[in-house]
């Protein structure tokens, strides 16, 4: 089995289940099973939702301006956890910043 990179501003979307559809952006690796995701909605920064990794779709896209705020621990909005999602669900090449 391969083992896919993941990381915090990628976008992520749920195979099954009622969020399936949704997209969701990392905010932290907890450890090589599980992830904390926000969609910035019904998933806010203030309160993430827990996601096992073999049950999600890993996009190549990542948000750079959030993860480098994560990286730098930089507070981040709601706000702009939907821009990019928005941004990066609308957009097929990746993010230029």
């Amino acid at each position: 089995m391969s083992k896919f990179e993941i990381t915090p501003g990628q976008l992520v979307e749920p195979k099954a289940g009622r969020d399936s559809g949704k997209y969701y952006l990392v905010i932290k690796v907890i450890d090589d099973k599980y992830v904390l995701a926000v969609d910035g909605t019904a998933r806010r920064l203030e309160n993430p939702k827990k996601k096992n990794i073999k049950h999600l779709i890993l996009h190549t896209k990542i948000a750079g301006e959030i993860a480098d705020k994560l990286k730098s621990d930089e507070r981040i909005s709601n706000v702009e956890i939907r821009r990019a999602i928005e941004y990066l669900i609308g957009n097929t090449e990746e993010l230029p910043f």
